[in-house]
Parts: structure tokens; C-alpha cells; sequence
């Protein structure tokens, strides 16, 4: 589907609103929805949303461990293991 497809004015949400969920649910893409010509909102499947959001959680993880990385706040594996066992036994 291509993106000027997706692109509708609010009037279409309000009398269309059954066939805009179906049409996201069934083709998987955003519906970008307009108001005085600007864009306002996306619809979006809540598979997709959630997919989005699970990405984005691990984006942030990797790049605070790059962070730290790049401020040299890592330890050697065998040391991290170490005292992970040494936790478990207390």
C-alpha cells in the first residue's frame, strides 16, 4: 500500500471508523489521520504497536551498554560471573 493510501482526514475516521480498523488490521500498515490538512494521529494495529515497543525497549538497552562501553564502566566476564556466584552462595 503506499503512503498517500494511508493518509486520510478525520472526516473519513468518523464515518468509516469499522472499515479504517479492518483496513489496518488486514494490511498490517499505520493509517495516518489529518486534521485542517496537518497530520494528528496514527492508528495503528496493537500487534504492531506493541512489536514497536519491544524493539524500542532493547534499542535502549544496547545503547546505554554501548554507553558504558564508551565510558569504560565494563568489567571482565569472569569477574561478572564470580561475583554472581559469590552473590548466590550469601
Amino acid at each position: 500500500m503506499t503512503l498517500a493510501k494511508q493518509i486520510k482526514p478525520i472526516s473519513y475516521l468518523k464515518a468509516s471508523t469499522a472499515e479504517a480498523v479492518r483496513t489496518v488490521m488486514e494490511t498490517g500498515e499505520p493509517l495516518f489521520i489529518t486534521q485542517n490538512g496537518e497530520a494528528k494521529i496514527v492508528v495503528q494495529d496493537i500487534r504492531v504497536y506493541e512489536e514497536t515497543q519491544e524493539t524500542l525497549a532493547l534499542l535502549k538497552i544496547l545503547a546505554l551498554g554501548e554507553a558504558e562501553v564508551n565510558r569504560s564502566e565494563t568489567v571482565p566476564m569472569s569477574d561478572a560471573i564470580e561475583a554472581a556466584r559469590q552473590k548466590l552462595k550469601q
